[in-house]
């Protein structure tokens, strides 16, 4: 949700959706800096909390971080900008911060891996303990991108020094593109069962709820409306029924595109979802 005219007001416009979570930026996510967070605003996003009733709340970090970079100056620069996401994240009393873990550009995976457990590593030694997590999350693999595959995000877990302040957040349409074929009920229970050996259903935090405009193994990042891509109602159906995710929050990256006055996309991509699940 966006968070002009206040962070409050995105928790205002996801209640008037009817949503049960919110997911907004700390700050504009294509700039380095951002407004700083003064008290008023701390208060006025909780008492919207608090008003609402919206139980969930997270933060996505800027998607010009590059914790796997060879460039040593953007490496540095991006490490520096997550702990002041985490920080951000804090203060607004937001328990987890979602981050694509990176692109190693040249070089090797191993390489980018490398770099990106050193940097959060890094990262942990610049805030005290009571800090926001990251979560990792699952990408479709473009470019040069990590974490598209299960095992790249199991050797990032694996490497750091304090594994408490992580998790995952699972992004439909990106597990999908990246190759995993959730569309399909035998592939749907074993990606899981597949990430659950390699990372741990445990370490899910958060999921991401999106169509893909791309097919099964594209490695392209295009979100589409629930029901409306490639990847289809059915795995949306199978993870709402799947018990074991019943306290995880999920949170809609659906497109926000025109929609008609009577409804916004938010609402008809959550009427969608909860049609799915019996009443």
């Amino acid at each position: 949700m966006s968070i002009a005219g206040g962070y409050f007001h995105a928790v205002r416009h996801a209640a008037e959706c009817q949503c049960d979570c919110v997911q907004l930026f700390t700050k504009n996510n294509n700039q380095w800096r951002g407004k700083e967070i003064t008290a008023t605003d701390v208060q006025c996003f909780k008492d919207e909390l608090a008003k609402t009733g919206i139980r969930h709340t997270i933060s996505h970090s800027s998607y010009l971080l590059n914790l796997a970079s060879p460039n040593v100056e953007l490496w540095k620069k991006s490490i520096d900008a997550m702990s002041i996401e985490l920080q951000r994240a804090t203060q607004l009393g937001i328990p987890y911060v979602v981050l694509h873990p990176g692109a190693y550009i040249d070089g090797s995976e191993h390489d980018g891996l490398r770099r990106i457990v050193q940097a959060l590593n890094e990262v942990c030694q610049q805030l005290p303990p009571e800090s926001a997590q990251t979560l990792l999350e699952t990408t479709a693999g473009q470019g040069t991108c990590l974490g598209w595959q299960f095992e790249h995000l199991a050797t990032i877990l694996n490497g750091l020094d304090a594994p408490e302040k992580f998790g995952v957040c699972f992004d439909t349409c990106h597990v999908f593109a990246a190759g995993y074929p959730l569309h399909e009920a035998d592939g749907f229970a074993s990606t899981l069962q597949q990430f659950d050996v390699t990372v741990g259903l445990g370490q899910i935090k958060a999921f991401h709820l999106n169509d893909s405009q791309k097919g099964l193994g594209s490695r392209v990042d295009r979100h589409a409306h629930i029901g409306e891509g490639l990847l289809g109602l059915e795995a949306f159906r199978w993870l709402l029924h799947d018990e074991r995710f019943f306290d995880i929050p999920m949170y809609l990256e659906t497109p926000k595109g025109p929609a008609d006055d009577a409804e916004s996309w938010d609402q008809r991509n959550l009427r969608t979802l909860r049609g799915l699940v019996p009443t």
